[in-house]
């Protein structure tokens, strides 16, 4: 009995870890490519990068005094940083690269305590909002690898089409037959189910893992002695201060899926344990982190919350990084695939969104404004990334992010036209009390 919960538990970790590989792979892989980088200095970067992924949702699930949030949350490379970390790289040095992003770390772990004071900036009609923009900006990620990943020589071709249809339609089944255990993983059959059947359509490629190493052990300062430079630094704490406001809207949305309340402590030791997993991304040289919005998709879909899950999934990602070999096998599974289950783990985080929003009073035209202005502008950059391509640079990791620029207009709305900036009559109350005393 305790071995096949065992089993279970093992099952639900591993469908974390397929669930965000994909794009905890995806990042450094872009990075790599677009800084020159040679065979082996790239797989180091992918191998310690998963690695880290585990360390990083070990520190953030584990609550302590001083840092963890303490719940089912999932870290990995964060998107919006590729941009400036390839500029950076290329127009300074690597080492520029690691030394912005030890100095972001730190940044990040010294400001959390101020940066958590704004939680009264984070009603329901701006994390509902920010939920529903991170959900429906993915759309587009889910739908490039749906059709078999963006640049691939067969896009959209009917195999891939078919194998993503196919993968989608095995989850749907499983979630309306299924019941207990087995509905719980119905994204995991999916994608074990959907990379058989693709196996006989010759989609499955085994090469990455005969050709990658048994063990890669991390190394402290691979690139080289960081280098410290103002721009970069400025840059990559932008960043750092970017993914702290998609992460805030994913601890709203887990706090909300398991009926816990986020207070100004936890969003502190949160910011915390994101802001020490920058650090020691930059000390063994892989890329900063956030959070992941795919795995909490994939929690509601599953229905499972423990934190046992999410300790097992941390830990199967670093020996997924101290063995290529073993992660190399996740590659093998079709882009096609992948998307397929992307497209329920997106929907499923809007449709969350959604319903965070069905709290709100729409009654008020101010809270109809913050969400109909957020959305056009989240969708709108997704859908024309280079609308804003006009404006300095030094602002573009904002202007360029659907996911940043629609949640930032959600913050800003929301204080624009819902903070009442008159004194309250209780306030007035007092200043009439302390003028009476004063002139006594």
């Amino acid at each position: 009995m305790e071995q096949r919960q065992h089993l279970k538990d093992a099952s639900l970790g591993l469908q974390h870890v397929l669930a965000m590989y994909a794009g905890a792979v995806i990042v450094p892989l872009i990075v790599g490519s677009s800084i020159g980088l040679t065979t082996a200095q790239l797989t180091y970067l992918i191998s310690i990068d998963i690695m880290m992924c585990g360390v990083a949702t070990i520190l953030q699930v584990w609550k302590n005094k001083f840092m963890g949030i303490g719940l089912p949350v999932v870290l990995g490379c964060a998107f919006t940083a590729v941009g400036p970390i390839i500029n950076i790289a290329n127009t300074y040095s690597i080492q520029s690269v690691y030394g912005a992003i030890l100095s972001a770390g730190l940044f990040v772990v010294i400001v959390a305590r101020y940066f958590s004071k704004l939680i009264k900036f984070f009603p329901p009609v701006v994390t509902g909002t920010v939920v529903t923009i991170i959900g429906l900006t993915l759309i587009p990620v889910a739908l490039n690898n749906f059709a078999g990943g963006q640049g691939a020589e067969d896009f959209a071709s009917i195999e891939n089409v078919s194998l993503g249809f196919i993968t989608l339609l095995i989850i749907l089944v499983v979630l309306k037959f299924a019941r207990g255990f087995f509905a719980s993983i119905a994204i995991l059959i999916g994608i074990i189910v959907g990379t058989i059947i693709a196996a006989f359509f010759g989609q499955v490629d085994l090469s990455p893992v005969k050709e990658a190493s048994w063990l890669h052990l991390p190394v402290v300062f691979y690139f080289g002695t960081p280098e410290f430079h103002l721009v970069p630094i400025l840059t990559l704490i932008l960043v750092a201060m970017v993914s702290l406001v998609e992460s805030t809207g994913v601890y709203f949305a887990l706090g909300d899926i398991t009926d816990k309340e986020i207070r100004e402590a936890d969003l502190k030791r949160g910011y915390r344990a994101e802001g020490f997993a920058i650090m020691l991304g930059g000390l063994f040289n892989s890329l900063p982190y956030t959070t992941f919005s795919q795995n909490v998709g994939l929690i509601q879909l599953s229905g499972v919350r423990k934190l046992k899950i999410i300790y097992i999934a941390g830990v199967m990602l670093m020996i997924l990084g101290l063995m290529p070999k073993i992660g190399a096998a996740t590659l093998a599974i079709p882009e096609s695939v992948l998307g397929g289950a992307m497209i329920a783990m997106f929907g499923m985080v809007s449709a969350y969104g959604i319903k965070m929003l069905s709290t709100v009073n729409f009654e008020k035209q101010n809270n109809l404004m913050v969400v109909a202005i957020s959305l056009a502008l989240g969708l709108g950059v997704t859908a024309v990334p280079d609308v804003f391509s006009s404006l300095p640079s030094s602002i573009s990791v904002i202007t360029e992010s659907g996911i940043v620029m629609g949640s930032l207009s959600a913050i800003i709305l929301n204080i624009v036209l819902n903070f009442n900036l008159q004194p309250s009559d209780e306030i007035k109350d007092q200043i009439y009390e302390a003028a009476e005393d004063d002139a006594k």
